[in-house]
């Protein structure tokens, strides 16, 4: 534990000294990890997503502000009708569902009582730069924080229509992830934690990837007032889709989705987008969020066994699909 601290204080530029000094250190550490909660959410049964995310989901949030607004990854609550958050004392406090975002995937909680916790100040994620040390921290204080290193920033395409321009990458892989927060060295949120993976970094490096806080800070407001961006919603087509051996590859359809109503299955491969080939899954989602807002017709050149053949697919608003019985 020790060694574990002194690795921490480091990056927040401090150094361990004595045995006094390196209690009253630890204290300071503490308090700056307090903002670092616990988040159990409780979700509709018949919510769209329980099949793959569960019914009960566990992980880490950010207090950000001194009313208990705390912002976690966005599939911890979607479809929550009830959650919970814990503060690294052990207090257990009832909380709201306040707001998700599809694009981002950040979603926000809201205590119904004081956390009495230190609230952690956002930092700017645009000044994050590869090889710079970091924290990552999920909730339980000192012992579940580690140091890291940021190893790259790049996009990150994900298959289930979600696409970041400037992630950022960690190293090693802290494996309590799900809402953990990435601080700088000024002790500062900078990025909440989203998945781990097997080549972060390339040549096979694992590591975590994270959101960068600096993509919620243009829709915190409409978020808190509406529980959603006030910007039109990007179309959702309602599939997975994984780049493999140099094709686009339908690797599942959302039930009762726009892709399964157009007739698209599992299997089947997107050539193109309106007669515009493409080669990768940025490329794809560009292209067909370049077409409009939710709502419009998407153009898709598929490869099915019986051929070529274009499939027009009426997109919608995935909050529209989801079933959000939740606070907001």
């Amino acid at each position: 534990m020790r060694a574990r601290l002194s690795a921490l204080l480091a990056i927040l530029g401090l150094t361990l000294l004595s045995a006094a000094t390196a209690h009253a250190q630890k204290l300071a550490t503490d308090e700056i990890l307090s903002g670092v909660v616990a988040v159990k959410t409780f979700i509709n049964p018949d919510g769209r997503t329980v099949e793959y995310l569960g019914r009960e989901r566990e992980g880490s949030g950010v207090v950000i502000d001194d009313q208990g607004l705390i912002v976690t990854i966005g599939y911890l609550m979607v479809e929550a009708h009830a959650a919970q958050v814990t503060t690294n004392d052990g207090r257990t406090v009832p909380a709201n569902v306040v707001g998700y975002d599809q694009v981002s995937g950040f979603g926000l909680l809201q205590a119904i009582s004081p956390l009495k916790v230190r609230p952690m100040a956002l930092g700017k994620s645009a000044d994050v730069r590869k090889g710079d040390p970091v924290i990552v921290a999920s909730s339980g204080g000192a012992a579940s924080a580690q140091p890291a290193r940021v190893i790259a920033r790049r996009e990150f395409a994900g298959s289930w229509e979600y696409l970041l321009d400037n992630a950022i990458f960690t190293a090693p892989p802290h494996m309590a992830w799900s809402g953990a927060a990435l601080i700088n060295r000024d002790g500062k949120l900078v990025g909440v934690g989203s998945l781990i993976l097997g080549d972060a970094g390339g040549k096979g490096q694992p590591g975590n990837m994270f959101v960068p806080i600096d993509t919620l800070t243009p829709i915190l407001a409409d978020l808190l007032a509406q529980g959603r961006p006030a910007a039109p919603p990007p179309p959702w087509l309602g599939l997975n889709t994984e780049e493999q051996d140099g094709r686009l590859v339908i690797t599942q359809v959302s039930p009762e989705g726009p892709a399964e109503k157009a007739g698209l299955e599992r299997g089947d491969i997107i050539v193109g987008v309106g007669g515009v080939a493409i080669k990768s899954l940025p490329e794809f989602y560009r292209k067909v969020w370049a077409r409009g807002a939710a709502g419009t017709t998407i153009p898709l050149d598929v490869a099915q066994d019986r051929g070529k053949r274009r499939v027009d697919v009426k997109s919608m608003n995935r909050l529209d699909h989801l079933r959000l019985k939740s606070t907001f």
